[in-house]
Order: structure tokens, then sequence, then C-alpha cells
């Protein structure tokens, strides 16, 4: 879960010091922006289910804060396809279609594709090295049985293919429907097991290469590029939404909410 950065506040300094110690101090971020990722964490990694309905005072009381930034949160995360406001009945988070992660992942494959592509020929030795790192962190997953610990892993491996890439506007495109991605992944992780871990292998082998057409084809058929293999777990109500008042709270800033 992404918490703000608190820091202390500067020391009176006027703007025409000259500066020769720290850089100057960063404000933190928006309340709202850290109940926003917050909230949309919960969903990915499902202790907000598909379906469930989002009662304001529950998550404002599990974040430690006041109902106004979960407002500004859910809001925007109803123009992101997140949740659904339903007139009169409140919010509810979004049940993924399989249209939907069919559309969200063939326009993931085709970036994907490239970044890949794009990686094999500039991968270095300790970048390689990394990907296999990576590769043996999911195959632990998958031994202990760690669903969250499998998606964790998938997306750090296929972000550090991206980023490899070296194409910063391939990686912003990548990570704007990264997070959407994780979601829909995380149904099946378990079910892919051996096989996805298998296929990750076979990619890191033909970036290590430098064999950017094998590479690509690879890519096309990796656990994220089909979305027929991915909606296999969406679209599907939880039997009984968990309760968050059941849980300790985990409090965003301090000790006050606001």
């Amino acid at each position: 879960m992404t918490q703000p950065l608190i820091r202390p506040r500067g020391t009176g300094l006027s703007a025409a010091t000259t500066r020769t110690g720290p850089p100057p101090v960063e404000r933190p971020a928006p309340l709202r922006e850290a109940v926003y990722d917050a909230l949309v964490e919960m969903i990915i990694t499902a202790e907000l289910q598909p379906g469930q309905h989002l009662v304001e005072n529950d998550l404002a009381a599990h974040l430690g804060v006041s109902r106004q930034p979960v407002r500004e949160a859910l809001q925007r995360m109803q123009t992101e396809g997140w949740v659904d406001l339903r007139p009169a009945l409140g919010a509810f988070v979004h049940v993924p279609t399989e249209d939907e992660a069919d559309q969200l992942l063939a326009a993931r494959t085709l970036l994907e594709t490239e970044s890949a592509r794009l990686a094999a020929e500039h991968a270095t030795p300790a970048q390689v090295e990394h990907l296999w790192e990576l590769h043996r962190a999911g195959e632990a997953a998958l031994a202990a049985d760690d669903q969250e610990g499998l998606v964790a892993a998938n997306a750090s491996l296929h972000s550090h293919i991206v980023a490899m890439s070296g194409n910063k506007v391939l990686a912003d495109l990548i990570g704007s429907v990264d997070r959407r991605v994780r979601w829909y992944y995380l149904p099946i992780a378990r079910a892919r097991g051996k096989d996805a871990w298998d296929e990750h292998a076979a990619l890191i082998t033909a970036i290590a290469n430098g064999d950017g057409v094998r590479t690509g084809n690879l890519m096309r058929g990796t656990p994220n590029a089909p979305g027929r293999r991915i909606t296999n777990g969406v679209g599907r109500r939880p039997r009984k939404p968990p309760d968050l008042l059941g849980r300790p709270a985990t409090r965003l800033v301090g000790q006050r909410g606001c």
C-alpha cells in the first residue's frame, strides 16, 4: 500500500540563501492521492472484491482518515473503471467483464512485444541476471503457494523488461495499464503455475541471447498476453465480501484522520 512521504518543514531560510546542503524538502502527496492508491491496491489484491459495496464510513475508519478524501478517491476511481457509483445505492467495486480484459490485455501485449524486442537488443549481463533473480522469486512464491507473491513477481519481471527497452513512451503507456493487469491476473496466478514460469524462463533466455524476434514472439504467448487465459477468473462476485471493520485499521498518516 502506498503511503505518503512526510518530511519535516524547512528551517525558514530565505529563497536567496545559497544551498550547500540537502536539496529542498518535498511536499507530501495529497491525502486523497494516498487514499486512492490504498483503495486501488486493496482492489488489486482482492481485499476489496468485485461487486463489494464500498461504505465511505467503513473505508475512512479502516484507513484512519475522514470521509472527504475517501469520497474524492471513489469519484476518481469511477472515472478510471475501478468502481461503479450507483444512484441511491453508493459505490461498488467494478466487476470486470471478459470483453474488458480482452481489450486491455490485447493492447498491453502489443506494447510489451515491442518493449521485449528492444530489451533483447539492449540487455546487459547485469540486467539479465536481475531477470533471473525475479524468476527465482516467482518460482519460490509458486512453491510456497503465495498467490500475491506470484502476482508481484510477475509484475516485477515484466516491469524490468519494459525498463530494459529504454523507451520511456512505451514504459509510460504500459505503466498506465499495469495495475489493472495485476488485478485481472490475480485469480489465475496459481492455476497458471509452473507453465507461466517456464515461459518466463524461455523469454529471459531469448533476451540474454539478444534474439529480438524470438523474444517478441514469446512475449505474445506469455501469461499476460491472451485474454482468454486471464478472463477465467474475472466477472465473478464474492460469496461473502470481507468485513473491513473486523481487521486492524491501517492508518495512512500519523494518528489523526484528516
